[in-house]
């Protein structure tokens, strides 16, 4: 299901992607995970659930700063960081670290103010932060180190079982990162395929 919200608050919320919460959340073995891909104008973030060794998208979106000064921007984003904490209550964070590009460090300062914003929300609810590098998250989903834009989208749609591939690509992304998680941290390791609660059938 497609869905668009937004708020008169500064910052505007676009959960893009949705899917009915089936699952009984009081089972032992299920989690919460939220992943973020920071961005000074445009901050994706992605909720996934996880049940054993299997996984469903909850939602999916970006959070898009508004401001004329970086500091306005960062109130924002760090607002709309707790409205999707407070709304979905996570039980961990997952978020790429810093990765400084010699061409580029500039950039690496403004997603480092992002990234920090972000970090103090989790702080602020008690949740624990979950670092990977960008490098390792491209690898564990799309083969790939050096993956592109579009072949991390791919991988995410098939992870999840989508019918399209998740737009735009800062969603895709924290999708990415909160499933990298998953994989590393969660994901028993099984040698025969499990039968999903969410109806399909995932080794």
């Amino acid at each position: 299901m497609w869905s668009l919200w937004a708020t008169s608050e500064p910052f505007v919320r676009l959960p893009l992607m949705t899917d009915e919460w089936l699952v009984d959340a009081h089972r032992v073995d299920t989690h919460r995970i939220v992943g973020f891909d920071p961005g000074l104008n445009t901050t994706g973030y992605g909720v996934i659930e996880c049940v054993g060794a299997n996984v469903r998208l909850i939602e999916a979106g970006t959070v898009r700063s508004r401001g004329d000064t970086l500091e306005e921007r960062l109130f924002v984003i760090h607002a709309g960081v707790r409205e999707v904490l407070d709304a979905f209550k996570p039980s961990a964070m997952a978020i790429e670290q810093l990765f400084v590009h010699s061409k580029f460090p500039k950039t690496a300062i403004l997603m480092g103010h992002a990234r920090g914003v972000i970090c103090l929300a989790a702080a602020e609810v008690g949740l624990t932060v979950h670092n990977y590098l960008p490098t390792r998250v491209k690898s564990m989903l799309a083969g790939s180190g050096h993956a592109g834009k579009e072949q991390i989208q791919i991988a995410v749609q098939r992870e999840l079982g989508l019918s399209g591939r998740p737009e735009p690509a800062d969603a895709a992304d924290a999708l990415a990162v909160a499933l990298a998680d998953f994989h590393l941290r969660l994901r028993p390791q099984q040698s025969a395929p499990l039968l999903n609660p969410f109806g399909n059938t995932k080794p």
